[in-house]
């Protein structure tokens, strides 16, 4: 199983948590408190791109220092 390490790098136009990995940005779709993590990459790796592919389900993500989430 391939791991990320996420690093919380701020929140995009749309609210959503980005995190970097590698020098590439990630955004979590789905930041509900009591929801999986639904992670993608972004459009031509811009903070404020589109969410462009999804990792897949088989990779364990770790985030630094937490995961951000909404709150409702």
């Amino acid at each position: 199983m391939d791991k990320l390490v996420l690093i919380h790098k701020g929140r995009d136009n749309w609210g959503m948590p980005v995190y970097e990995c590698d020098g590439k940005l990630y955004v979590d779709v789905d930041p509900r408190k009591n929801s999986k993590p639904d992670i993608c990459t972004k459009q031509s790796n811009s903070f404020y791109g589109e969410p462009l592919e999804s990792i897949g389900l088989n990779i364990e993500v770790e985030f630094v220092p937490r995961r951000d989430t909404w709150n409702f």
